[in-house]
């Protein structure tokens, strides 16, 4: 199972024990896989196991509907399956699409362009349930070993700027983006899923987003060492080599004997050993430099061999 499957199958799991937060529940898994056929039935739509457990449960517990489960086969793929939840009976159907505000007491439809009546998601936690319900019909996320990446795919734009809005709620920086004919509301950042994980009470996955988030950052934070001090010791290597260079050329030209005293010394021990850093190349002079001053004396040894060979080309 993915990721984002292992999320819903949570999620399907999770149930709220306040009516408003049920209603405000229901009411996401309305406004993206609800249909009011011939003004009556009330037909949910999906291809999600557990989208329509939960819609099932919820209908169960809310309202006390008798709503019945079909299984279809797919007329696209052999082995795909569709759940149609359905409820028949006219005052139930009259009594969830009142409480869901698709239709007003006198059963004249209500429904709007936005997703959901802005009263049913007045309180945080009602909040909460509509975006779980909303992830559980048309959410996705991707798999953290790989990318972080949430989305809850909308119909229209009015829809995705009020389910923005009400993800934004929480302190997210949820953004929209236009997908085909589709409307997408997406969050990015590793630190705001988790955070999204924790709106939706889905807390078991957040867990496991959190140790692949650590692992990962560990992983990173490692290789970065390792690249600096990789390329640190190559930075070391090469100025070693042009320093044995610009000896070699002192040497072979003129003679080390040439050199000022201290210039002679360092360049004897840069040439007895190649290999060693600076600070240890002080400790092997008669008397001992520090870091700086063995720096200062290969500079010294650069500058005058580069006027050597100026000279030669003159």
């Amino acid at each position: 199972m993915s990721f984002s499957g292992e999320v819903k199958e949570e999620l399907s799991r999770q149930f709220q024990k306040s009516r408003h937060c049920q209603i405000a529940e229901i009411a996401a898994i309305l406004g993206f896989e609800g249909r009011l056929e011939e003004e009556s039935v009330l037909r949910v739509y999906t291809e999600n196991l557990s989208l329509a457990r939960k819609y099932f449960m919820l209908m169960k517990k809310t309202f006390h509907a008798e709503v019945k489960i079909a299984v279809r086969q797919s007329g696209y793929l052999p082995k795909s399956r569709i759940f149609v939840i359905s409820l028949t009976n006219p005052k139930e159907v009259k009594k969830v699409l009142q409480a869901v505000k698709w239709q007003d007491e006198n059963g004249k439809d209500s429904r709007g362009e936005e997703l959901v009546h802005r009263l049913l998601v007045q309180n945080s936690c009602c909040r909460r349930a509509f975006i779980r319900g909303a992830f559980l019909s048309a959410g996705s996320m991707s798999d953290p070993e790989k990318s972080y990446h949430f989305e809850i795919v909308c119909t229209t734009e009015a829809k995705a700027t009020q389910l923005m809005e009400i993800i934004n709620s929480f302190d997210i920086d949820a953004k929209t983006v236009q997908r085909k004919k589709n409307y997408v509301v997406y969050v990015k950042e590793g630190a705001q899923i988790v955070d999204m994980l924790n709106i939706m009470e889905a807390h078991v996955a957040l867990m496991n987003l959190e140790n692949v988030r650590i692992l990962k950052e560990m992983r990173n934070s490692v290789n970065r060492q390792v690249n600096c001090e990789t390329a640190n010791i190559n930075k070391t290597v090469n100025a070693a080599v042009k320093q044995i260079e610009d000896i070699n050329y002192i040497r072979d030209t003129v003679g080390l004997e040439s050199l000022p005293e201290n210039l002679q010394a360092i360049a004897e021990v840069r040439l007895k050993y190649p290999e060693a850093a600076l600070k240890e190349l002080g400790t092997f002079l008669e008397p001992a430099v520090g870091k700086s001053g063995v720096n200062h004396r290969l500079r010294k040894l650069c500058e005058i061999a580069e006027e050597m060979r100026e000279k030669a080309k003159g």
